[in-house]
């Protein structure tokens, strides 16, 4: 800000440092805006700061696996060398008086659990923590089960080791270091002790943590090695490089206005590791993870909490993602229908135009199963009130009604922000059911709902209910990145704890009562947190009209499907402005093949809006998706019992290919389609084939593993099948409401396979099952039918 007022007048300049001390001048620089994410790596930066450096392990009891860290005591101390100004941590004696009251270096609690043969629980403190244990949101049963009797202990000549079948765990005890070994023994990551770190002149800081001047609140930094090769993925829907080795990541929800900046509107505090690990930080607080950018063989993830609870997990891509969403759940499996095409804008305003949308996708036969009604259909358009406007909608009842018998449920769009002249903004102020500020007043000048009042999930969901009950299918859960900071919440906590917890609070509460109301699980939201992907689904907010935001659309969508997320969609064609023609003919088929696809923006996103070849485009992309429906609905259904991601990153198929680990702009749509969109307005690309061969799907054309140019077909994007698979089709409708089960064909890509494999999961089953074909002659036959008499196949 000093740079901007020498810049902008320098006589103002004067008048401000008259007012202000340097000390002053330097708050104001410092200053964040509303809801900018904070940054805690700051607070390790910082001279004024003390530093507790994990040294030893003081005690420990094996058969527990509890005991004490001894913390020795640094400050940051500056030393010039030719006109170079270094910095480094430096022992310090206590500061504090009476000296007989307090540890220099204190002893504090350390303990190790194991929740599986794949996953360790690493907890630490940096004081006394008085507060009581309560059930975790995060944590699908609340707590992490206990499966200790899956680890052998024994006593080694540094420490202590614990040993699975899957890996094992060696805790020294001076130096005191965790180190963690896969079943071949390959050491895949560690602590790090400033001894590991003294080889090297830049001032690193290791596993310790941090006591501030400002307030003496504490925060953990829990600093890990890093492998030369090593890479790292996840951190919920990141629209940055697909790889974060290198990269400084603030895990915040933020309303990230757009897909191609730093921020999230899903952060999610969890990664996985090319070195065979992944790691779920058990927080709600702002969390900073430095993935070796300042020092490139060290990963600092700084936690704004003053303990560290960290799960580690030993495994694949695929055990890692298993282990994970196991902890802090599976998604349910969406109703088929919300599979189907979704049409929107911002906004539908009336009943009217509602049916004629409706009327207009069937008679240019545009499968479609959701019409979504945003921002414009209460009285005042953005007025959340819960209230159809009576100018505009005659009979909403009758509309939904007639709609679903047509083949559509309707999505209505909400928020949960009410603006002073909203009609209840009095009476949620009156009820306290507001997050409110440090006086009792709420923090800004909208009122938001504070979910952690069980009087205001009670009132909010009445309000949701009443809706469902009208017929409305789905709830758009929007918004949800912007809780208060610095609001006081009904639990007593501040937004320091509670901020990031209220995408997921949100989530839960709408998700919760569209089941209670409808049997049906389904939202339809933009903010997350861990926990969030048992609430299915999300999109990937607001993306500008252009081809570099629909790369970025598709990296954040990879990141957040290994953050945990089988389930994902986003703004086919972008949001911000009318989509140009050329991008959003493009987008259109990325989007059919994602797990959920709508169409959503400035308007017109319509596709008899734009030109009959347009249409017509979009038509052979729509039925695309609809035809492939069975196979669609069965990888959904194996996607959300094993933690896998509909939209997939090669290497979670394929970690043992590296290439597959160097590849962002492309996908895996489920685990047997290869989809590599065009991001520019051309015809052909390159594209990455892992091991195996690929059948192209529009024209039959085979390749084999590695790099090829090759032409996208009548649809714009290229799409190729695995040899040796079946894949499911079933003829075309209009809506999922009208397809026919009792009929699927079954289409066999083979090179020179002599078995095909695939799966087909039915409306109305309860299991998924296998399909196997192998070949008779010229032809292919089912092995053993798992749905003989409930369904009829046809085989080609």
């Amino acid at each position: 800000m000093l740079k901007k007022i020498i810049q902008i007048n320098k006589p103002l300049l004067a008048i401000y440092l008259l007012l202000f001390s340097y000390s002053s001048i330097a708050q104001i620089q410092n200053t964040n805006v509303l809801n900018e994410p904070p940054d805690i790596s700051k607070d390790f930066e910082d001279y004024r700061n003390t530093y507790f450096l994990a040294d030893e392990l003081a005690s420990f009891n094996p058969e527990t696996g509890e005991g004490t860290i001894k913390y020795l005591r640094h400050n940051f101390a500056t030393r010039q060398a030719f006109n170079n100004m270094l910095s480094r941590l430096v022992p310090t004696s206590a500061n504090e008086f009476p000296t007989t009251e307090y540890a220099v270096a204190p002893e504090l609690p350390f303990k190790i659990e194991f929740v599986s043969d794949r996953t360790i629980r690493i907890k630490t403190t940096s004081g006394p923590q008085f507060k009581k244990q309560q059930e975790s949101l995060m944590l699908v049963d609340g707590v992490a089960k206990n499966a200790k009797d899956l680890w052998l202990y024994s006593k080694v000549s540094k420490g202590h080791k614990y040993t699975s079948s899957k890996g094992s765990v060696v805790i020294t005890e001076k130096p005191w270091h965790i180190y963690i070994y896969d079943a071949n023994g390959k050491l895949l990551t560690s602590t790090l002790h400033l001894d590991d770190v003294k080889s090297t002149y830049t001032p690193v800081t290791p596993f310790s943590f941090v006591r501030r001047a400002e307030d003496y609140s504490r925060s953990m930094g829990a600093v890990f090695s890093m492998s030369p090769e090593e890479k790292i993925f996840g951190c919920g829907e990141s629209f940055t490089q697909f790889n974060k080795r290198g990269q400084k990541v603030i895990l915040w929800t933020d309303d990230a206005n757009g897909v191609q900046n730093e921020t999230m509107y899903k952060p999610i505090p969890f990664y996985m590791s090319s070195r065979g690990y992944g790691v779920f930080m058990h927080h709600s607080t702002p969390i900073t993870v430095d993935f070796g950018k300042y020092f490139n063989g060290a990963n600092s993830m700084m936690i704004g909490d003053d303990e560290a609870d960290l799960f580690v997990f030993i495994g694949e891509p695929k055990d890692i993602l298993d282990e994970y969403t196991d902890l802090t759940g599976k998604p349910e499996m969406p109703p088929l229908w919300s599979f189907g095409f979704w049409m929107s804008r911002i906004t539908y305003f009336s009943e009217q135009e509602g049916r004629d949308i409706a009327k207009n996708l069937r008679k240019h036969k545009i499968p479609s199963d959701v019409i979504h009604f945003d921002t414009g259909w209460f009285e005042t358009d953005w007025r959340c009130d819960y209230e159809f406007s009576k100018n505009r909608f005659d009979n909403p009842t009758k509309m939904i009604a007639d709609m679903k018998a047509d083949g559509f449920n309707v999505c209505l769009w909400q928020l949960p922000y009410f603006t002073p002249k909203n009609t209840l903004f009095n009476e949620i102020i009156e009820k306290d059911l507001a997050v409110k500020d440090k006086k009792g007043n709420i923090p800004y000048e909208d009122a938001t709902l504070d979910f952690t009042n069980p009087e205001t999930i009670e009132w909010y969901q009445g309000k949701i209910a009443g809706l469902l009950k009208q017929g409305v299918g789905v709830i758009k859960v929007d918004f949800g990145e912007a809780a208060p900071a610095s609001g006081i919440y009904s639990n007593g906590r501040t937004g320091f704890y509670e901020h990031n917890l209220y995408p997921l609070r949100y989530n839960k509460t709408v998700a919760d009562i569209t089941k209670e109301v409808t049997g049906e699980s389904i939202i339809w939201a933009r903010s997350t947190w861990a926990g969030s992907q048992r609430y299915p689904l999300h999109w990937g907010g607001d993306a500008a009209t252009t081809n570099t935001a629909m790369a970025a659309t598709l990296r954040g969508g990879l990141s957040l499907g290994l953050s945990g997320f089988s389930f994902w969609s986003h703004d086919v064609g972008g949001f911000t402005t009318k989509a140009p023609e050329d991008v959003y003919r493009r987008w259109t088929p990325f989007g059919m093949l994602t797990s959920h696809v709508r169409s959503h923006g400035e308007p017109p996103t319509e596709p008899w809006e734009y030109s009959k070849e347009f249409l017509n485009g979009f038509r052979d992309a729509d039925n695309m998706r609809y035809k492939l429906m069975p196979y669609i609905y069965a990888q959904a259904k194996h996607a959300s019992e094993n933690g896998l991601p509909m939209l997939r990153a090669l290497f979670v198929e394929y970690p043992n290919d590296p290439g597959s680990w160097l590849v962002d702009d492309q996908y895996l749509f489920g685990s047997d389609m290869l989809v590599a969109p065009l991001f520019e307005n051309i015809t052909e690309r390159s594209v990455y084939l892992p091991e195996g061969k690929w059948i192209d799907y529009q024209t039959g054309k085979v390749y084999t593993k590695g790099w090829h140019t090759i032409k996208a077909g009548n649809i714009p994007i290229i799409a190729l099948v695995k040899d040796g698979t079946v894949i499911p089709h079933i003829k075309l409708a209009q809506s999922t409401k009208d397809m026919d089960w009792n009929n699927i064909e079954l289409k066999v890509y083979t090179s020179d396979a002599t078995k095909a494999k695939g799966k087909i999961f039915l409306p109305n089953d309860e299991e998924l099952h296998d399909l196997i074909l192998e070949k008779e002659g010229a032809n292919f036959i089912i092995k053993n039918n798992p749905l003989a008499g409930k369904t009829n196949f046809k085989i080609n």
